[in-house]
């Protein structure tokens, strides 16, 4: 039987811990350790002849320290079974890629790839919104809780101390410490009639303030009116000015009054009147239409 390129075909049941999780752990307990050479007989039929019987034999003979490892993260508050399960795929893709010509025994390198599933179970399903994003975040939360020596926020040397044991800058340390002390809110307020309790949900403190459609659509009819009363002042203008407000106003490059007396022939001080002019004719149109 040919094995795909990720994990090894295996009979599921020994590999999901059901609902007794006791009973589980109790029965991966009764699979016989393997000895170094057992183990390397048995990674050498995988890796050469991709036997699926000795894949199977391999993780089967592994799953007990999947459920060691599991218990290191039980301070996450989730589900012993599922931190299991997601190690337990660790341990088959650690299998599938176990070279037996390194001279290394199949639990130590096992060990980074069901630490790395489980790592990365915890970081989609600890909150809703992900608290680590970069390598260093990663590392961090991993890494912090266990690095405090003593309940409360940090102090500044306590916190510099952890950056430079992890390699990362202080103010991660301060951003992870915060968000691994945050919680998970809803949004919305709760459906129950609670006239005398605060209004501490997010719904009551972070409204749009112009988000009201009625606000929205006079806002919009507003802005259209002015535009069209606008360019209809304008229209009512000579050229000359015409060309002065819109070079000197409504233009992305906007031209000096130096500038446009060089193209009219003209002073500066009396392009400077022009416009003068120009606007308050400009103001007095849009104010009577208003």
């Amino acid at each position: 039987m040919k094995l795909n390129n990720s994990v090894p075909a295996l009979a599921l049941d020994s590999l999901a811990p059901g609902q007794s999780l006791e009973s589980y752990i109790q029965s991966v307990n009764t699979f016989d350790l393997l000895t170094a050479d057992e183990e390397k007989e048995l990674a050498e039929r995988l890796y050469y002849q991709e036997d699926i019987d000795a894949a199977r034999r391999l993780v089967l003979s592994h799953l007990r320290f999947v459920v060691h490892i599991a218990k290191s993260y039980s301070g996450y508050g989730l589900s012993q079974g599922d931190l299991i399960q997601e190690g337990n795929v660790g341990l088959m893709k650690a299998v599938r890629r176990f070279n037996p010509e390194v001279g290394v025994r199949l639990v130590s390198f096992a060990v980074h790839w069901i630490k790395a599933e489980i790592h990365e179970y915890i970081l989609r399903n600890w909150r809703i919104v992900k608290v680590a994003t970069t390598k260093a975040q990663r590392k961090l939360f991993f890494n912090l809780r266990s690095s405090k020596k003593r309940l409360g926020w940090l102090n500044e040397r306590e916190a510099q101390d952890i950056a430079d044991d992890l390699g990362v800058n202080l103010k991660t340390v301060y951003e992870m410490e915060g968000r691994l002390t945050a919680h998970d809110a809803t949004f919305d307020a709760p459906n129950e009639d609670d006239d005398e309790g605060p209004a501490m949900f997010p719904v009551h403190y972070l409204q749009a303030q112009g988000a009201d459609p009625a606000a929205l659509v006079e806002q919009d009819n507003y802005e259209t009116d002015a535009n069209d009363q606008l360019f209809a002042a304008l229209e009512d203008l000579d050229d000359r000015s015409k060309d002065i407000i819109q070079k000197r106003w409504l233009s992305d490059n906007k031209a000096t009054l130096h500038e446009l007396a060089d193209v009219y022939g003209v002073s500066a001080e009396r392009i400077r009147q022009l416009e003068k002019n120009a606007m308050k004719k400009v103001k007095k149109a849009m104010t009577i239409d208003f």
